[in-house]
């Protein structure tokens, strides 16, 4: 790749999982990535991958108040933010009835708030320089749902909503923004990444102990390849039209498939209700 059609990414959560994948796939194409971090070690670690490209930025995406003055240093460091890639999170795992309203708030401020909080901060220099690139990582949670992880689902809902209203508020600027919805990855996102409630209510171990059980016994076994994920990550932001969303993986698009096919038919099946509120004429 020339150096003129390099680009400098900003990707949030690279210590490891798909965060670490799509920080190596770019390095490896010779882009530069300011990559986000929250320990000394996973700084040092990132900034010898490839001296002079890679950026160690010791940041919490929770702490939101950080978040401008870091993006502004990193930037007067490096360059100019071309696409920033919204990937820092974790899962939550527990039934809703069993979780506290504390572990939504950090759920969504992990998943939710951090990534719009980064995207405020890089905004005004897209739109200045009219051109860029926001990706969000989000989920096949977060257009279907399963039991016990409530709460991930819905913050990974509200970011896909997010995204798509944003796209049409941006889009004259040059800023393209996509929703990067993968499937199961073998990351460490079902095993030690995650914040699993504690269960206490026997009325749902029909319907959650099951899916726990499946999902910690396939924890390193998905069937999602991450280097293939970053090879996506490049070909999307080089795009002259990319997409609003985009799934990742057998896995998601059957199930997204099958989403649609039963919402189209419940659809159709209350139309009738649904025509039924207007004013009569």
């Amino acid at each position: 790749m020339s150096q003129s059609a390099s680009k400098i990414f900003l990707i949030t959560g690279v210590n490891s999982g798909l965060g670490r994948a799509f920080a190596q796939g770019a390095l490896n194409a010779e882009h530069c990535v300011i990559g986000t971090v929250r320990r000394d070690e996973d700084a040092t670690a990132f900034a010898a991958l490839a001296p002079g490209r890679s950026f160690a930025l010791k940041l919490d995406v929770t702490d939101f108040a950080a978040i401008p003055k870091a993006v502004r240093d990193a930037e007067g460091r490096v360059g100019s933010i071309d696409v920033l890639v919204n990937n820092a999170g974790y899962g939550h795992e527990g039934v809703l009835e069993e979780s506290s309203i504390d572990d939504l708030q950090r759920q969504f401020a992990a998943n939710v708030f951090g990534p719009v909080a980064m995207t405020k901060a890089v905004l005004p220099g897209m739109r200045a320089r009219r051109r860029g690139h926001i990706v969000n990582v989000t989920s096949m949670g977060g257009f279907i749902t399963m039991p016990g992880i409530a709460f991930y689902c819905g913050s990974k809902f509200a970011l896909e909503g997010i995204s798509e209203a944003l796209g049409k508020e941006v889009a004259g600027f040059g800023i393209h923004v996509t929703a990067l919805a993968p499937g199961q990855f073998r990351t460490d996102w079902a095993g030690r990444s995650m914040d699993r409630t504690a269960r206490s209510i026997a009325d749902y171990d029909s319907v959650i102990d099951p899916v726990r059980t499946a999902r910690l016994a396939k924890s390193g076994r998905q069937p999602g390849d991450p280097s293939k994920a970053a090879q996506v990550l490049l070909a999307l932001v080089g795009a002259p039209n990319p997409p609003v969303r985009l799934f990742l993986g057998e896995d998601a698009l059957g199930l997204v498939e099958q989403k649609l096919k039963g919402m189209k038919a419940e659809i159709e099946a209350w139309q009738t209700v649904s025509r039924s509120t207007a004013f009569d004429a």
